[in-house]
């Protein structure tokens, strides 16, 4: 008797009890279908490229941002970033992209994207305050069946340490009503061969069920999705590229000064050992590190390493190294100078290229911009000439009421020594070399040029 009624009892409830909601099929059938809402939050050198993306592939894609002037620019159609093009934004736009500064309509994407800046702070510690923010102010509009995911650079823990808690803070459960993952962003401005879609794309989530829902997130619009165990692992594989690339160019600076000293080309050194068809990759030195990733993510590594009780000196080494190279090429145009009788104080001084790398208008984390403080401190007038940053732009940590010199022969002509920091495809340089005075080359433009050219 007892037992058929728990029987009849059981039977009941199944029929009359409501059904669990399957909040992961039902956004995995979203996005798979492209009905799902795209947000992204960050419209910077990483969202943008992302939102293109999506938007191409006809998903409705919203761009959130705090910076008033740039949602609107976007909003007419207009990038400010040089190689992301009028034409593809309109496009984007008249496909249904719109950016917005009203974060209340997170609550009506599927998907919530961050793509926001992790810097240093004074400190040279990691600064995740713009990583806290925006969750902050997208946490009171989350509801179930979203998926965020963090492309932000950072440190092993991030995302369950910071967002894992401002995510569940409204009663949502990561992994059953809402997901997580962390997926780092892989964009190389101005690389030719590269883009958002055919850039490999690392995805980690909190739970499985949060790395199945991160994978179909990104594998409609990226060639090749690679899953990994969790966001630790994730955040780690951003780190360990970086950082191996920080390493690298470090070593090679460090050769570059012991080869100076003996009175060897370095460039041709590394050229020759790249002819090895094994075991040897190429890097070549410069007048620093520049960019977003590399010069900072090794130190997001040291710092929480700190935590565990450890000391990564390989990777410190190696950014003492880098860091010290803008002096390196200021004593090295001291040097110059004073073979002709001049000193650094009251020279007229050319710096040419302050985007952190060729081809590009990118100014983050630029040496050019260390070497031109340097400059300037020691009492030189300094100039600098860029084709693709007609204005110095307005920087968290450095000010100069600039324009970008032209150059002609007078012009080159009229300053005491130019500094070959960033070595863009638009400079003539059979001009700069016929007209110049001195050249430092910290790029190794003029290899086997010798007289007004000192290599640094």
């Amino acid at each position: 008797m007892n037992e058929n009624f728990k029987v009849v009892h059981f039977s009941i409830f199944k029929l009359s009890g409501n059904p669990v909601k399957d909040f992961k099929s039902d956004l995995v059938e979203l996005l798979n279908s492209k009905k799902a809402k795209i947000g992204i939050l960050g419209l910077g050198y990483v969202g943008q490229p992302l939102a293109l993306r999506y938007s191409s592939l006809n998903y409705k894609t919203i761009g959130f941002d705090v910076d008033e002037t740039k949602v609107n620019e976007l909003n007419t159609g207009h990038s400010s970033i040089e190689h992301i093009s009028d034409e593809a934004m309109k496009a984007a736009v008249d496909n249904g992209f719109e950016a917005t500064t009203d974060f209340e309509r997170v609550s009506e994407c599927d998907a919530l994207i961050l793509c926001v800046p992790t810097p240093l702070n004074k400190y040279r510690e990691p600064d995740i305050s713009y990583v806290t923010r925006t969750t902050d102010m997208m946490a009171p509009y989350l509801r179930e069946s979203q998926v965020v995911s963090l492309e932000s650079t950072t440190y092993p823990g991030t995302t369950e340490e910071e967002l894992l808690p401002r995510v569940e803070h409204n009663g949502l459960r990561v992994g059953k009503d809402i997901f997580l993952v962390y997926s780092p962003e892989r964009e190389d401005p101005g690389n030719p061969n590269f883009n958002t879609q055919t850039i490999p794309k690392v995805v980690g989530g909190h739970t499985p069920a949060c790395r199945e829902v991160g994978v179909a997130l990104y594998e409609q619009a990226i060639d090749k999705v690679v899953p990994v165990s969790s966001t630790k692992a994730a955040e780690l594989t951003k780190l360990l590229e970086n950082i191996h690339r920080a390493v690298n160019i470090g070593l090679v600076n460090e050769m570059k000064i012991v080869a100076d000293s003996m009175g060897i080309d370095i460039f041709e050194v590394v050229d020759a050992a790249a002819t090895k068809p094994f075991g040897f990759t190429p890097y070549y030195p410069g007048p620093g590190l520049g960019g977003h990733c590399i010069p900072i993510d090794p130190f997001y590594l040291t710092w929480k390493a700190r935590e565990y009780g450890l000391n990564t000196r390989f990777i410190e080494l190696s950014g003492e190294v880098n860091r010290a190279m803008p002096e390196y090429v200021v004593n090295k145009l001291m040097d110059g100078l004073n073979k002709h009788q001049k000193s650094l104080y009251g020279s007229r001084i050319l710096i040419l290229g302050i985007a952190y790398k060729k081809n590009v208008d990118d100014m983050r984390e630029s040496p050019s911009v260390e070497i031109m403080e340097l400059i300037r401190d020691k009492g030189a007038e300094v100039a600098y000439s860029d084709p693709h940053v007609p204005t110095f732009p307005k920087m968290r940590e450095h000010s100069f009421d600039l324009h970008s010199t032209e150059l002609t022969p007078e012009n080159l002509s009229s300053f005491d020594a130019v500094v070959l920091a960033t070595d863009h495809e638009k400079f003539d340089y059979d001009v700069i070399y016929e007209n110049s005075r001195i050249i430092i080359d910290s790029r190794g433009k003029y290899r086997g040029k010798n007289g007004k050219v000192i290599k640094a």
